[in-house]
C-alpha cells in the first residue's frame, strides 16, 4: 500500500512538472507569436531571443506574474492593453512565462 502511494505521488509530481513546462511553452508562444504586435518588438527577453528597445528590458525588470497580468490587461505608458486581443488564458500564460524565466516569481 505504501509503495503504491509513493508511486502515485511521484507520478503526480511528474505530471505537475509537465503541466508547468507546457504553461511556459504556451506563454512563450504568446510572447513570440500570438500577441499582435509581438511582445518581442518592444521588449528584451533573453529566453525569447528578443532585443526590443521600446519597452523595458524584462530580464532586468524581473516582473512578478501579477505585474505582467496588470500590464498586459490594462496597458502601461505607451504599451497598449491586450485584453481585447488576447484571452485571459493567453494573458495568464504569458505572465507565467515572463515571471518564471526572469525570476520575478521565485
Amino acid at each position: 500500500m505504501r509503495k503504491t502511494a509513493v508511486l502515485l505521488a511521484a507520478s503526480l509530481i511528474g505530471i505537475s512538472s509537465l503541466a508547468k513546462a507546457d504553461d511556459i511553452e504556451k506563454g512563450k508562444q504568446v510572447f513570440t507569436q500570438e500577441a499582435q504586435p509581438s511582445c518581442t518588438v518592444c521588449h528584451t527577453l533573453a529566453d525569447a531571443g528578443s532585443a526590443g528597445a521600446i519597452g523595458p528590458n524584462l530580464d532586468e525588470l524581473k516582473p512578478t506574474r501579477e505585474r505582467v497580468i496588470n500590464a498586459v490587461t490594462g496597458g502601461v505608458g505607451i504599451m497598449p492593453a491586450f485584453n481585447e486581443s488576447l484571452s485571459s488564458e493567453q494573458i495568464t500564460a504569458v505572465a507565467h512565462y515572463v515571471s518564471r524565466v526572469t525570476g520575478g516569481d521565485k
